[in-house]
């Protein structure tokens, strides 16, 4: 098995399932959720997902949970964002997941040309997670 580096999205209100497949519905791929319930665990947690996956066909892994106050300490912030980059092939699937998932959400920079001499963009999503996305510019030629 290859050693990967996955990000783990912790909701605070009871909202991950609504999020995983929100992310799902614009990047498409097999989901996999497993409740605090289907551990055993009843009462009003049973419900709520202690683990979610997402597999993306272009490849990535997305997790989640849901984190109950009792378990879990959520500070939403600017200190962690999910990146998303690709090339120029990969540019219109791109610009689709940038107006996909920044939906309800605010877009803090607008998918455009940047200085670097790729296209940046950067939100906040309707769930409160930070995302960047970077499309590098065509190789010079």
């Amino acid at each position: 098995m290859t050693t990967r580096l996955n990000p783990y999205l912790n909701f605070p209100d009871g909202r991950a399932r609504e999020a995983i497949e929100f992310y799902r519905s614009v990047l498409g791929g097999e989901l996999d959720v497993m409740t605090f319930g289907d551990m055993g665990t009843g009462g009003p947690l049973a419900d709520q997902v202690m683990h979610g996956q997402l597999e993306t066909p272009s490849g990535f892994t997305l997790m989640c949970a849901d984190a109950p106050a009792e378990m879990v300490q959520v500070t939403y912030g600017d200190n962690v964002s999910v990146s998303l980059s690709g090339g120029p092939e990969d540019a219109d699937e791109m610009r689709a997941w940038f107006a996909g998932l920044s939906e309800g959400g605010d877009v803090r920079q607008p998918l455009e040309p940047a200085p670097w001499g790729d296209e940046f963009g950067m939100f906040v999503d309707r769930f409160g997670i930070s995302w960047m996305v970077n499309i590098a510019g065509a190789p010079a030629g």
